[in-house]
């Protein structure tokens, strides 16, 4: 669809609406535009995807909040605010599963008593567990966030069990169909209803629809099919990262319980300080001391940079407060063309502890024009009044 329509029109409902009113608003919009109720729809499935995205933001505390403020923009910034596209049909499935039902708990699911149990998915489920997301902080330094960066993280976490493997048996013989549904997955029901007997099925609550059942637990995890242990993950940091920024790696984070799917690796983007530079977005400062001599004649000076050290020429009457730039010498910005620059503030150190001489020296200049301000000449303005010239 060319233009994104407002997720609150979408689910028909107010602003002001409670969760559990957003929750029963997508219910019902999504049975209504349910792939199995509506099997070859092309337009139905896009208003079941489009619905799906509406849920995921307003469901979702700290989404709705950027979203009533910013609207579309505010979520669409690669921070997970919704966007199904064609084939990701079984992700809403997954991760609405509340909503869609078949959670393994045998209770009454309205897509699946009304249309066999979800044509337009699979039965069989995984079996397990999913393991539980993993925050881990990762410090860069300036220059690997210029360049990006690959880091070796050795984290603890949940890992697969080393005797079974993950499966959580004590071994292949100790694997059977499962009693309640007989290996198929699925438990259907036969009820009675004002239009005659309906037939139900639903996900086996026994086995979670793998259709498998443990006899003999592994003695190592007892069955869980997860052991605490050390993983070394090699994460590649891009350019352009941000302090406080979080990059997330799908599926490595906890190890599901009995086989299920992994937990996802949060990772928390911290920049250390730079003793000589400051970041303001993409530029960096750097506050240079020259002195009073230096200023009047020019002097040529070196200067850090992200990069290094780096020569700096001085011009003859150079006044305190004044900027310069070297292009093309900050940072860049994430998944963009183009750097930020290097800012050079100049202070002008004044002297306070004198001899003689030098007193007698700067009296005698004192009196010279050229060491007095002519009328109607303009100086240098604060520093920040400057700064937000250079970006207006």
């Amino acid at each position: 669809m060319s233009k994104k329509r407002d997720y609150y029109e979408i689910l028909e409902v107010s602003k002001s609406a409670s969760a559990e009113e957003i929750k029963k608003a997508y219910r019902k919009v999504a049975l209504k535009f349910h792939p199995d109720r509506n099997q070859g729809d092309k337009a139905s499935e896009e208003k079941f995807k489009e619905a799906a995205e509406a849920y995921e933001v307003l469901s979702d505390p700290q989404k709705k909040a950027k979203y009533d403020q910013y609207g579309h923009a505010g979520v669409n910034q690669g921070n997970g605010g919704g966007g199904y596209q064609s084939g990701n049909m079984e992700d809403i499935f997954r991760n609405f599963g509340d909503i869609f039902g078949g959670g393994g708990g045998g209770g009454f699911d309205p897509f699946e008593s009304f249309f066999g149990g979800g044509g337009g998915r699979s039965q069989q489920r995984t079996r397990g567990k999913r393991g539980v997301n993993l925050r881990v902080k990762v410090k860069l330094t300036l220059q690997d966030v210029a360049n990006g960066a690959r880091k070796n993280l050795k984290v603890k976490k949940h890992i697969e069990c080393h005797t079974c493997h993950g499966s959580g048996a004590k071994d292949a013989s100790s694997v059977g169909k499962c009693t309640v549904c007989s290996g198929s997955g699925v438990v259907r029901k036969v009820q009675n209803t004002i239009l005659g007997q309906m037939q139900t099925t639903n996900t086996c609550y026994q086995c979670n629809g793998s259709g498998q059942q443990i006899t003999k637990k592994c003695v190592t995890c007892n069955g869980l099919g997860i052991e605490y242990g050390d993983e070394t993950l090699q994460v590649d940091i891009p350019a352009g990262v941000q302090d406080g920024m979080q990059l997330s790696m799908s599926g490595k984070g906890n190890a599901g319980e009995q086989g299920g799917p992994a937990g996802d690796l949060i990772i928390q983007i911290e920049v250390e300080q730079n003793p000589d530079l400051e970041v303001d977005g993409q530029n960096v400062i750097y506050n240079l001391h020259i002195s009073f001599v230096d200023a009047v004649l020019g002097a040529s000076v070196e200067v850090p940079t992200i990069e290094g050290k780096a020569k700096f020429k001085i011009p003859a009457g150079t006044q305190a407060g004044k900027i310069f730039r070297l292009s093309g010498k900050g940072l860049p910005a994430v998944n963009a063309y183009g750097r930020g620059d290097q800012l050079i503030l100049v202070n002008v150190y004044t002297p306070t502890d004198l001899n003689a001489e030098e007193k007698k020296l700067l009296e005698k200049l004192r009196e010279s024009p050229n060491f007095k301000p002519k009328a109607g000449e303009k100086h240098e303005r604060g520093f920040f009044d400057r700064v937000k010239d250079m970006f207006e």
